[in-house]
């Protein structure tokens, strides 16, 4: 397992604010070493030709990287803060819900790289991006 700390998915981030919470994402499972998230395609996530925004995607992408990122390292200590993501959008949804899934592609002392990979209700695939994290001391 690479959690810092046994995570309690009932009491896990994201907190009832801010953009996570506007876009409706909504984290559903925490695994050894992945955490999972689904958001709607609907009004607040589709762009004006109605399918799903590529900017919602990714946000549901670095929402999950940075999420994942804060549950490894010791947060009394230490703070995650993005430094660079990127998304290739494969696959067109108009409705319904969207998963992502983050895993680790590197976890070093001052930097993470993350997978999240996020698929349709069909399990075909949406969506890939990669991020990487800066792991900044807290002074």
């Amino acid at each position: 397992m690479i959690w810092s700390e046994p995570i309690d998915l009932a009491k896990s981030p994201p907190p009832d604010t801010g953009l996570a919470h506007h876009l409706g994402i909504v984290f559903t499972e925490i695994g050894d070493d992945y955490v999972s998230a689904r958001m709607p395609v609907d009004d607040r996530t589709r762009q004006p030709f109605g399918i799903l925004h590529g900017g919602a995607s990714v946000a549901l992408a670095e929402t999950l990287g940075s999420i994942a990122a804060s549950m490894v390292v010791d947060r009394s200590k230490y703070q995650c803060v993005g430094q660079e993501i990127n998304a290739n959008h494969v696959r067109a949804v108009s409705s319904g819900f969207v998963t992502g899934t983050a895993r680790p592609v590197h976890l070093g002392r001052r930097s993470h790289v993350w997978e999240i990979r996020i698929v349709d209700e069909q399990q075909r695939l949406v969506c890939i991006s990669r991020m990487t994290v800066f792991i900044l001391e807290r002074l």
